[in-house]
């Protein structure tokens, strides 16, 4: 039974609606500093996946080529396009009182997404409670969504937990499909995946930040290709170049 994909789910939910509830009630400054410690938080996270990293190659070379192929797959745009339709959905039920132009809505909505749904620990946690019945990685990681959830909500409004609806489907479809994947990983390619996760969630991070707006759902397929090419990188290339 997916426990731990059940209540990362409800976490993600019951912070969008007690956000969506009490953000009203505070001041923008406070939500504003808040969001910034939110942003520092899923560096850390960043930095401290991406120090587990294996081979150095392949994960740049999966961060590379990946974000190359959602650019040009306009991924980003298409979430984007969804962002949009889940506020248009939720703007009939509620009104939107976030004071965030369509682009800052959308670009917010965008972050969010890609933190609570393509993370590397969402990702891993979610292959683990699959395979070996563990639920403790999505349980810890559950504790920290839902007040990003409800920090996210005080701007964004109750919008934040329809995004448990494509969370549910990702890590559904990743669980039941973790009798396949898991067994044929190694402790190389996960920590090699970890890593690749950790530089989206640092991007990710630069853009709570506002720092820079790195176009972090463009990245998503670099998850899908850093443990095929961290194998190929171990196998093949690694034994002529040592």
């Amino acid at each position: 039974m997916p426990i731990g994909v059940i209540i990362n789910v409800c976490a993600v939910i019951t912070g969008g609606l007690l956000g969506g509830a009490v953000g009203k009630f505070l001041s923008a400054d406070f939500k504003m500093n808040l969001n910034m410690i939110f942003g520092a938080c899923a560096m850390t996270m960043g930095i401290n996946s991406i120090v587990l990293m294996e081979n150095m190659p392949a994960v740049i070379f999966s961060v590379v080529l990946g974000t190359s192929i959602g650019l040009a797959c306009h991924l980003g745009k298409l979430i984007n396009a969804g962002g949009q339709a889940m506020q248009k959905l939720i703007s009939r039920f509620v009104q939107n009182e976030s004071g965030l132009s369509q682009e800052e809505f959308t670009n917010e909505l965008v972050t969010v997404i890609v933190l609570f749904c393509a993370s590397g620990t969402g990702i891993y946690g979610t292959i683990v409670a699959g395979m070996s019945g563990d639920h403790s990685i999505l349980i810890s990681k559950s504790i920290l969504d839902l007040p990003t959830a409800m920090i996210f909500a005080c701007t964004l409004g109750v919008v934040v937990s329809l995004i448990a609806v494509p969370q549910f489907l990702i890590f559904m479809l990743l669980f039941v499909l973790a009798k396949v994947i898991f067994p044929l990983t190694t402790p190389v390619m996960i920590n090699d995946f970890k890593a690749a996760g950790g530089v989206l969630l640092l991007a990710t991070g630069f853009r709570m930040l506002k720092l820079r707006n790195f176009p972090v759902a463009d990245m998503i397929p670099a998850m899908i290709l850093i443990m095929p090419v961290s194998w190929f990188w171990v196998n093949y290339i690694l034994p002529l170049v040592s």
